[in-house]
């Protein structure tokens, strides 16, 4: 007999490769998380306008957080569950209309809603002066209307733009609720009301936990919706304290604040899914048909939210931007802002979709808890609003710099300034910290469907790692990391707090040179950027609405 080959230098080979995994996702994750741990260390130096803060700023920005996430969260819930449910359960003209159509609010970023509802309502705005052409009445004081900046209205208009995150996967529960559920509630005479809330909304559960929780984190990352109605979020009070007082350390404990608040939600959302069971069946649930006035009311009520949430913002922004075009022409100026969002949004998509397919690679050659552990960090970025992330990137790069000025003094001789800080580099870091779990989620996702048979096969026809990334991982999976390629360059594009803090000199975007139009009250003047903004991000929607729409 012949004696059976020695694998024991293959097996050795094997846990040295995967430490060298290990240790290079480390090194990334690392790096990602430098921001959060540069944020306790500044907020450890103290303040000198602590007491300021404790006593006036912080339990203002605390109780007025409080109570617009209270009612972004009414708005979401009741929204976001009842248009699923709408959809879902009843067949009515229009419905497959409304199925995709309920997504596009999440075009609009939060700070647009705000610039296009502050000029639609204003006291001489298109609202009000038909309003008075109605009634007769020529004074603008004359007319009993709501005030636009408060927070109420600031908290209806974010729950318009954000219910869809609680839509699609309460939608997409729904559907996969099994038909035996219920029908054996209507059998023992429960109605349509008592069937959703007592059978439909209590499976759904887990869903509906997800999608407010994302709904709530974008409204606390929410910067220039808050500060144009006029209300003062923890989000506003870091960015004053920052750029207004010129206190870094004051604005750390403000962000440690902020994140207390962010956990505080992430262990809300664990545990309203906690022990939820979920029932699915081979046969999806019955529409129950409605006809005449029932189906007319069920058009209009999942068409309203479309409405507020989408079209009347939209609609203001091509006619005030056709407006703008026809008497101006285009800005030479909004061109080069186009061109500066484009580019920057363009490099930090290629960045963080490299690093995010590479982290998703490395936990497929090497799938212990540990590596998925540093996958899952890797994404933690996502849950932590812009304008902490940007308080919390100062100190690493002025150490950065620092050390970078320190070697190029000691090789050449010559004194240098700042390299990365306040650089495009700090700003396409923050974007990729900000938006790495889009990209890692997607990379993982078009991975997981790919059968390890393959890279086996692979292996024996002699292929190499680097061959079967390329050979069989990356065609198969590139719809997966496409469409997360789109989201990330969509939400870099849209995202104003990072971009509005950490931005170069002389250097505008889309979205900040939006934020300043509407902050010097000329909204005519911003329309395109606007439509510009939302134009693009309808792309990912599209995508969206054409996958929940299949089934």
């Amino acid at each position: 007999m012949s004696a059976a080959p020695l694998e024991i230098p293959s097996r050795l080979a094997r846990p040295r490769g995967s430490i060298l995994a290990v240790l290079g996702g480390g090194l990334i994750v690392l790096a990602l998380a430098a921001p959060f741990l540069s944020l306790a260390h500044s907020a450890a130096q103290g303040s000198e306008i602590l007491p300021h803060l404790l006593a006036y700023v912080l339990p203002q920005a605390l109780r007025e957080t409080a109570l617009l996430l209270a009612g972004v969260a009414i708005v979401v819930l009741g929204v976001g569950t009842g248009t699923a449910w709408l959809v879902a359960a009843y067949d009515f003209p229009g419905r497959r209309l409304l199925e995709w159509a309920l997504v596009l609010p999440l075009a609009v970023p939060t700070y647009i809603i705000a610039y296009a509802y502050l000029d639609l309502l204003h006291p001489i705005g298109p609202v009000q002066t038909g309003l008075r052409a109605l009634f007769g009445i020529a004074n603008p004081r004359d007319l009993p209307f709501p005030e636009v900046r408060s927070l109420p209205v600031c908290a209806a208009l974010l729950g318009f733009v954000l219910y869809p995150y609680v839509y699609l996967p309460t939608r997409a529960l729904f559907l996969m609720q099994g038909a035996n559920v219920l029908e054996v509630a209507r059998t023992l005479g429960a109605g349509p009301a008592r069937v959703f809330f007592r059978v439909a909304l209590p499976l759904a559960r887990p869903a509906v936990a997800i999608g407010a929780t994302l709904a709530l984190l974008e409204a606390l990352n929410d910067i220039g919706a808050s500060e144009f109605l006029g209300v003062r979020t923890l989000t506003v009070s870091i960015y004053t304290t920052w750029v207004n007082r010129s206190d870094l350390p004051g604005a750390s404990q403000i962000a440690l604040a902020m994140l207390a608040v962010v956990g505080a939600f992430i262990l809300l959302e664990g545990w309203a899914r906690r022990h939820s069971r979920q029932t699915a069946s081979a046969r999806a649930p019955a529409r129950r048909p409605l006809r005449g006035l029932a189906a007319a009311a069920a058009f209009a009520a999942g068409f309203l939210p479309v409405a507020i949430g989408f079209l009347a913002p939209a609609g203001h922004l091509v006619v005030e931007s056709a407006k703008r075009i026809a008497f101006a022409g285009l800005s030479p100026r909004l061109l080069d802002e186009t061109l500066n969002t484009v580019l920057l949004s363009g490099a930090a998509t290629l960045l963080t979709v490299a690093i995010g397919l590479a982290l998703a690679i490395g936990v497929r050659f090497n799938p212990s808890e540990r590596a998925r552990a540093l996958l899952r960090m890797a994404g933690l970025g996502y849950a932590v609003p812009g304008t902490v992330l940007a308080v919390s990137l100062l100190a690493p790069l002025s150490a950065l710099d620092a050390g970078l000025a320190t070697l190029v003094e000691l090789v050449t001789g010559l004194s240098m300034g700042t390299l990365v800080l306040g650089s495009s580099v700090a700003l396409i870091y923050a974007y990729c910290v900000r938006f790495m779990a889009i990209a890692v989620g997607s990379s993982d996702a078009g991975l997981a469907k790919i059968p390890p048979n393959l890279d086996a096969a692979s292996r024996v026809l002699g292929h190499g790692k680097l061959s079967t990334v390329w050979r069989i991982h990356l065609p198969l999976a590139a719809p997966a990391i496409a469409s997360g390629a789109l989201l990330v360059f969509v939400d870099c594009m849209k995202e104003l707090p990072a971009t509005l803090l950490l931005r170069p000199l002389n250097v505008e975007t889309l979205a900040t040179h939006l934020y300043g139009e509407a902050a010097r009250g000329t909204y005519e003047d911003g329309a395109v950027a606007a439509l510009i903004i939302v134009a693009v991000g309808m792309l990912p929607l599209i995508l969206v609405s054409r996958l929940q729409t299949r089934r």
